[in-house]
């Protein structure tokens, strides 16, 4: 069931295994960030962009009884996450499309889909200098096949009025993503800073956005920061995600 160079990991917290290469991808912590906060709902069509080994989507599983569609472009990351949906035994909620998200506007009915997660490559294509050589992790850091307006204008057509985008993204790319929320007639809603260290003042390096479609302007609520790291280990509450909340530090 392995390749070369893959092993198998596990989201103790959940239960859930899942095949990684570090030649190919490999999930890091703001998959699990991302499916913690993702308010997915009980029923629906729930879509994960750029799924990767499937991560995100496998996480969420245990929240909903929604069918959970993974939509990633690479070949090779499209098979570990159906691998790995088969070592979960999660086949019939969970199916895997390789494809690029784009296409998805031509296969989809309008207003169609109840909830949307994505993390997205974090990296314009000008940032050259800085692209990792390995060419698949090259795709799923930067937006070599995908931009994140490529991904909220896909959201926007597909997703039901009130349904919901659920992101994680750099912070300093903020006001980039609210413009286009505005374009695309989103309304973020909640919003959660990730900051890398309780006992420092570095900068949160990432941010979690949940934004409704069509929705209200205002009302958005500012979640409490999570800190990922303390004193050289993971905050409790990283700890909880990973390992469960009997876990000892």
């Amino acid at each position: 069931m392995l390749n070369k160079t893959e092993r198998i990991d596990q989201l103790y917290s959940q239960n859930i295994k899942i095949i990684q290469s570090p030649q190919v991808f490999s999930f890091s912590l703001d998959a699990v960030l991302l499916a913690d906060f993702a308010n997915v709902p009980k029923y629906g069509q729930i879509y994960d962009f750029c799924a990767g080994n499937g991560a995100v989507g496998l996480f969420v599983s245990a929240k909903t009884k929604a069918q959970i569609h993974l939509v990633e472009i690479q070949p090779e990351l499209a098979d570990m996450a159906q691998r790995s949906v088969a070592l979960n035994h999660l086949e019939a909620q969970l199916t895997v499309e390789n494809q690029p998200v784009q296409n998805l506007t031509q296969q989809l009915a309008h207003d169609s889909v109840d909830y949307i997660t994505c993390n997205p490559p974090y990296f314009r294509v000008q940032e050259l200098s800085r692209q990792n050589p390995n060419p698949h992790l090259a795709i799923a850091r930067h937006e070599l096949k995908i931009t994140i307006e490529d991904v909220i204008q896909v959201s926007s057509q597909v997703l039901k009025t009130n349904g919901k985008l659920a992101l994680v993204f750099r912070p300093d790319r903020l006001d980039e993503l609210f413009q286009l929320f505005k374009t695309y007639h989103f309304a973020p809603k909640r919003i959660r800073f990730i900051y890398p260290k309780a006992d420092d003042d570095k900068d949160a390096n990432m941010v979690l956005v949940e934004a409704l479609k069509n929705g209200r302007p205002n009302g958005v609520k500012i979640l409490k920061p999570l800190f990922a790291y303390n004193h050289g280990q993971y905050s409790s509450e990283v700890q909880a995600l990973l390992y469960g909340s009997n876990k000892e530090s």
